[in-house]
């Protein structure tokens, strides 16, 4: 027993004692006076390591809930790139892997960029006439701002669909037929617009006896307005105009607007020559001279 202790004493100062001869490794050693700091070491870093994943997760969930909460007008517009190789690859031996070279076939050729290209236009269906487009059933081309924002938003128009276009041909059908009421044209609203401010002047001869008529009015507009009408289309009142002064006449554009023009019929007056004019202007620049 005695010899027992005495063993273990030796040990003990072995391993308590850096001078004495000892049975254990410095590592060992060390290991024994800091036993009780290895464990907090490890927890420390496997603390550390969940406490940085967390983080990191937490970051990127906020970035998901980021990105959720923008709206479409934030979202990056997509396009497809096609492109080509500037050399093109040599051919391989069947079953191997084409040889590419470093440098070389790393040089691409642009093909097409859908994303940049001009915006194409919307084809549609108008559904009431418009300003410079047309009238019901016309199918026009326009931007597809204008169509979104304004036609299709106001109800002006539809999308140019199969169905769509049948329907609007059925409905054409039926007014030329004349089951349905026709419809003024663009140019029909136009000149209605315009004969609304216009006032016609007829020029008509003193020395001889004369009595206006449709062809003469017509022949008018066509000079100082510049609008073809046809003679039928032109109604004047029922007592035959032989004198000068203010009148009416009435104008029906494409047989269903009418509109009443005002007409003034005065003395005609033959137009200055260029010869004429030229006198006169000399006669003004030798009055200017003696002045």
């Amino acid at each position: 027993g005695n010899e027992a202790l005495r063993g273990r004493g030796r040990v003990r100062r072995a391993a308590g004692s850096p001078g004495s001869g000892s049975f254990l490794g410095a590592g060992a050693a060390r290991a024994l006076l800091l036993g009780g700091r290895r464990r907090p070491r490890r927890r420390m870093l496997r603390l550390g390591a969940e406490r940085g994943c967390g983080l990191l997760l937490r970051g990127l969930g906020a970035e998901q809930l980021g990105a959720q909460s923008r709206g479409l007008g934030l979202s990056l517009s997509r396009g497809t790139v096609v492109v080509e190789r500037w050399w093109k690859v040599p051919l391989s031996k069947e079953g191997r892997p084409p040889r590419l070279h470093p440098r070389r076939h790393r040089v691409y050729r642009l093909v097409e960029d859908t994303k940049n290209q001009p915006k194409g236009e919307l084809e549609l269906i108008l559904t009431q006439s418009v300003d410079n487009l047309g009238s019901r059933g016309d199918i026009v081309s326009v931007k597809k701002s204008l169509a979104r924002n304004k036609l299709l938003l106001e109800g002006l128009a539809v999308y140019a669909s199969p169905e769509n276009k049948k329907m609007f041909e059925e409905e054409m059908k039926l007014r030329d037929e004349g089951k349905l009421e026709r419809l003024q044209t663009q140019s029909g609203e136009k000149t209605v617009q315009f004969l609304r401010s216009c006032h016609l002047e007829v020029g008509m001869k003193n020395n001889v006896k004369w009595e206006l008529n449709n062809e003469i009015v017509t022949r008018h507009f066509l000079k100082n307005l510049k609008v073809f009408v046809m003679p039928h289309a032109v109604k004047l009142p029922d007592e035959p105009i032989t004198r000068w002064g203010e009148y009416w006449c009435e104008v029906t554009v494409n047989g269903m607007d009418t509109v009443r023009v005002p007409m003034s019929v005065v003395n005609f007056m033959r137009p200055k020559t260029k010869r004429y004019k030229y006198w006169l202007a000399q006669q003004a620049a030798q009055a200017a001279l003696k002045g």
